[in-house]
This record gives C-alpha cells, sequence and structure tokens, in this order.
C-alpha cells in the first residue's frame, strides 16, 4: 500500500506540480524562474555529495575531512593502482542512470552537480607548462552521462563548483582544501584556472536547455579583510575579491553562452553578499543562492534573501541543505515553498540514515574506520583494506542502497499533508507480529509524538538530534540497533507522553491479547493503548525486566477489535523503558 501511494504522489507531482524540462531554457525574470513559456519553475533537486568530492563525515571518518588526505590514508595501506582502483570503482557506482530515475519516480526535478575541479583539469602545481591549462575527459565524461540521465527523464541539472582550483574557505573538507598549498585567494593562477574552467562548461554545454544554471562557486568562506578574526567571512562587508572572480567568471561564460542561469553564492557559506550588490546585479540572467542548516524554519530564518530578492527583483534558490531529521525537512519545505523559493536537498546518498539513499558499510570497512578513528591501534590487513574498500565501492551503486521511504515521504508529501499512512502493510490476525519501529509514516503529532524532533542547534545554542540511536529512520522517534541481532531494532529513550501509531488491517472481529516486547531496568513505566483516539486501556506498569535489553511480553488481554482499518496507538504515560513489537493473538 506505502509504495503504491508514494508511486502514485510521485507521479501526481510530475504532473501537477513539476513544470516539464522539456520547456527551453530556464531564465530568471523579475523575481521568478521561468522556462520559455514563461511558467514559474520551482526546482526540487538534490546535490550528489560524495560522488565527485569525498567528506570524511559521509564516510564515517571522525578526524580526516578532506578527500585529498583520505586517499593519502588509503595510500598508505594499499599502493597507488589499489587506491585508483578503488576511486575508479567509486565514480562508476555512486552515481548511474538508476539513481536519477528513482529522483524522478519520487517527484524530484533537478539534481545538483557538486564538481571537484581536479577531474576535469590539473591542479596548477602539476601543469606542464605554466599558465595553461589541461583538461581532462574523466569529469566530463561524467557530467555528459549525468546530463543524458537528467534529459532521458526530463530532468534539469545545475553545475556546481564544489571545490575550485586552490580551495575557496577555510571549511577546508567541503572544497578539499590542502591548506599547504595555496588558495583560490592567494594565487591568480587558481583563479585565472577557475574563470577558465567555467569558460569550458560554457562552450560545451551552450545549447543545453536541461543543465538549468551554472552554480558558479559553492560556499565561499575567506575573511578578505579581517582574516585573523574573521576567517570564514561572516563579518566581511565588502566582499570585493569574490564580487571580482564573479565577474570575471559571468565574463567568460557570457563569452561563450547568453543563455544559462549563473547563480552566484555569498561569503560565510553562501550568504554573506554585503558590499556585491550595492551597485546592483551585473547580468540580467543571475538567481541569487543561499544556503540553511541548524536553524528554525520560520520566516525570519529567511528573510535576509527575501530582503534581497525585493530590493533587487532577482529569484532567489536554496542551493543546499539538509542533514538533520524529517521534521525538519518537512518544516522547511513547507517555508521554502510558501515562499516560492526552489530548494536542492544534501546529499542523496552517504553511510547515515538521514537521506533518500543509505550506502551499506561491510566489517573490513568498518575495522578500517574504527582504526582511522583511533578506536583500533592495529592496522588491518592489505588484503581486508582492499575488500573492505572495494566492497564499499561497489555498495555505493543504488541498487545496494538501502532506500529511506519516510525521508522521502518527509520532503515530497508530507510539507503539505498532515495524514498519517502506514509505513509497512499490517494485516492484523492471530500470530500477527509488528516492529514497534514500523510505526505509521507523518509528520510528528500526527503519525507519532516525540518530545525531540530535530537539530535546531544554530538558533537554540543546544544540541539536538531527532532519532538519537541514529538508525533505520529519521523522525524524532529514538531508534536503536538491537547489538544481538544484526537487522533487529527498537525503541528507546521513551519519554512521558510520547506515543507512536500504526495503522492496522484487522482481518475478522474479536478479543485480542496485545503482547509488547518491552524491556526496562526499572520499574517507573505505564502505558496506554488507543484505537482511533479511543482509549482502550489505561497505565499498564511496566515492571523490570532486569536490563534494557531483556525482553519479555507484557500481555494486555481482551482488547476489542473489529474487522477492518485501525489507527493504533501506543501512549507512554511514562517513559524510562524501550519497546521492541507488538504481538496480536486471540
Amino acid at each position: 500500500m506505502k509504495s503504491k501511494y508514494i508511486l502514485f504522489t510521485g507521479l501526481l507531482y510530475a504532473l501537477t506540480v513539476s513544470l516539464a524540462a522539456g520547456q527551453g531554457f530556464l531564465k530568471a525574470k523579475g523575481k521568478q524562474i521561468v522556462n520559455e513559456k514563461e511558467e514559474n519553475v520551482l526546482l526540487k533537486g538534490i546535490g550528489l555529495g560524495g560522488w565527485m568530492l569525498q567528506e570524511g563525515y559521509m564516510l564515517r571518518l571522525n578526524n580526516e575531512g578532506q578527500q585529498y588526505k583520505i586517499r593519502e590514508r588509503i595510500e598508505k595501506l594499499l599502493s597507488k593502482e589499489q587506491t585508483d582502483e578503488f576511486y575508479d570503482v567509486w565514480l562508476s557506482n555512486h552515481t548511474t542512470k538508476t539513481d536519477i530515475d528513482s529522483l524522478k519516480k519520487w517527484g524530484f526535478n533537478s539534481v545538483r552537480l557538486p564538481m571537484h575541479y581536479n577531474l576535469y583539469t590539473l591542479p596548477i602545481e602539476k601543469e606542464p607548462v605554466q599558465g595553461q591549462n589541461t583538461w581532462l575527459t574523466k569529469g566530463f565524461a561524467l557530467t555528459d552521462s549525468l546530463l543524458s540521465w537528467c534529459k532521458a527523464n526530463g530532468m534539469y541539472l545545475i553545475l556546481d563548483l564544489h571545490a575550485a582550483p586552490g580551495g575557496q574557505g577555510n571549511d577546508l573538507n567541503i572544497s578539499d582544501r590542502d591548506p599547504s598549498k595555496p588558495s583560490l585567494w592567494e594565487s591568480e593562477a587558481n583563479q585565472q584556472k577557475t574563470i577558465a574552467f567555467w569558460k569550458k562548461l560554457a562552450e560545451r554545454y551552450a545549447n543545453e536547455p536541461h543543465i538549468a544554471a551554472y552554480d558558479i562557486l559553492n560556499e565561499p568562506n575567506w575573511g578578505f579583510e579581517n582574516p585573523a578574526n574573521d576567517k570564514n567571512g561572516l563579518q566581511e562587508s565588502k566582499n570585493e575579491p569574490l564580487k571580482k572572480l564573479y565577474l570575471a567568471i559571468t565574463t567568460a561564460i557570457r563569452a561563450a553562452d547568453k543563455k544559462h542561469i549563473i547563480i552566484i553564492e555569498g561569503n560565510g557559506w553562501g550568504n554573506n553578499y554585503k558590499g556585491m550588490l550595492d551597485g546592483g546585479l551585473w547580468d540580467d540572467n543571475i538567481v541569487l543562492s543561499f544556503h540553511k542548516y541548524w536553524n528554525y524554519n520560520d520566516q525570519k530564518s529567511i528573510q535576509h534573501i527575501l530582503d534581497y530578492r525585493d530590493k533587487l527583483n532577482v529569484p532567489v534558490w536554496l542551493g543546499e541543505t539538509g542533514e538533520n531529521s524529517n521534521t525538519w525537512y518537512t518544516e522547511a519545505i513547507n517555508l521554502f515553498e510558501s515562499n516560492n523559493i526552489g530548494w536542492s536537498w544534501w546529499p542523496l546518498k552517504k553511510l547515515g540514515f538521514n537521506n533518500p539513499f543509505q550506502i551499506r558499510s561491510n566489517l573490513n570497512y568498518d575495522r578500517l574506520v574504527n582504526y582511522w578513528n583511533g578506536k583500533s591501534d592495529d592496522p588491518p590487513k592489505e588484503s581486508d583494506v582492499y575488500s573492505g574498500l572495494l566492497e564499499l565501492a561497489i555498495y555505493t551503486k543504488s541498487e545496494s542502497n538501502i532506500v529511506h521511504q519516510d525521508v522521502i515521504d518527509a520532503m515530497i508529501r508530507q510539507p503539505f499533508s498532515t495524514i498519517a499512512i502506514p509505513f509497512k502493510e499490517n494485516k492484523v490476525s492471530a500470530g500477527t507480529v509488528i516492529k514497534a519501529v514500523d510505526y505509521d509514516l507523518g509528520r510528528n503529532r500526527f503519525a507519532y509524538y516525540d518530545l525531540d524532533t530535530a537539530n535546531y542547534r544554530i538558533s537554540t545554542g543546544k544540541g539536538s538530534v531527532g532519532n538519537r540511536g541514529g538508525v533505520y529512520r529519521n523522525d524524532g522517534v529514538d531508534i536503536y540497533k538491537d547489538s544481538s541481532h544484526y537487522e533487529s531494532f527498537y525503541v528507546g529513550s521513551i519519554e512521558d507522553g510520547e506515543w507512536l501509531q500504526y495503522t492496522i488491517d484487522v482481518a475478522t472481529k474479536g478479543l485480542y491479547t496485545i503482547k509488547l516486547a518491552i524491556s526496562s531496568a526499572n520499574t517507573e513505566g505505564k502505558i496506554s493503548l488507543a484505537d482511533n483516539n479511543a482509549i482502550l486501556t489505561k497505565n499498564i506498569a511496566i515492571p523490570s525486566t532486569g536490563g534494557e535489553k531483556n525482553w519479555k511480553a507484557i500481555e494486555i488481554k481482551k482488547i476489542s477489535l473489529d474487522k477492518g482499518i485501525h489507527h493504533f496507538r501506543v501512549i507512554a504515560d511514562k517513559g524510562g523503558f524501550n519497546f521492541k513489537e507488538i504481538g496480536f493473538s486471540k
């Protein structure tokens, strides 16, 4: 039922909300992005983070963020040839046509490609002739393939320079910057290579309407005026070097391409436009981007970019956001779309649960990560490292990924719907067992109720994470892995008043015994059961089971259930216990 519903909503979105990419080049018109029919286009997309540019956290690494450092670590344990093989397999598998087909089916209409310049051209230090540019085939071939998959699905592609020559900021991981070498801002040669790179792309894709825009520099974060005390450019008031580079890149693009939108980003991770726009826009086809993470989803949180939109009569686009809970995603997308702001999420996949696809790990890679993260002093055997990395690279392919339908539903359906739907098809008869973690899909207070649903640390100054267990689903509900079973999960950290709802289809009317698999180290917990908002039984005492992993069945007898659909709730009147399963018997 659930899969059919999600497929239906994706098709409905594609037919009614998303405007087909076959409507020609996009352009900026007033405060809107429009197609050639001058219809408003709301871009709903995902960034392919981790494909061309790895960041350490995506691989579960605690202390090495830049890709070049990750590569150096691999080469200490393997040969250069084996390391090259790993990266070739990674690039071949991480993003394929199946990924783009899936995005289209789910209801997305665009893709943002974070490009690493070193797949397209040599670093300045390796150029045979100083000042010249050697062009590499790898990056262009990957981009051409991605473009063909987007075209086949009628989707737009945004090209994003995520790692510029030399690196564009002091947040080293996002641009794979080596601080021992001149940055983009400290090297005229790096700036000239960046300009030449965009000219090359413009020449190649000038006549491709499925390319939506050129996002010319991701998240610059550099203190030009006060580098000692403002290294990321948050307080920058002029941004003169940034604007100068943007003007030069725009000129180079327009020499070859008059049609495509140029997206610009402010300093300080994309949001500080001070000084850059004082003289107005320098091109009539520009869109302003901003990035948003870990703050409240209220009008105040986007007012700065709305002010620029109103003042300059220019479209704005949320180029990057994510890395949070489903509650946060739903709130944010409702906010953006209510203000006619398109968006691109981050990322499509990683070794983590809060994105549509999750890359599976393996035991050899887990051992390698433990060694790299300092949890083990003994390096793994070379053969195990090689096997673990190659298996990981193969597992990046979407057919091997875990699909998180809860994340997709939170982004596509839930922003404008409070209806809870089944996570799994629960046909109830004697002997049925429902996993506690398979509660309904939907918003907090409608499919479940949890007191800690998202990470708002930028606004609150407090650490808050949503799912504290960090596995299986991405709602506020705290889900943990039962270490004694590889694919066994339970709901924990249950607080007073929290509840879970299960849409069930009862096969036959009758009196049922409900068996709740519970563990508890204390006797404080109490549970109530409700059916379609009517209380069935109240304040059932939870006994101590002798430990938080000692599971026992709490039986609640003579529960009358009619045949048909029920919205069955398990309510924690008093928390402090763990919950694993619901069993039904007659």
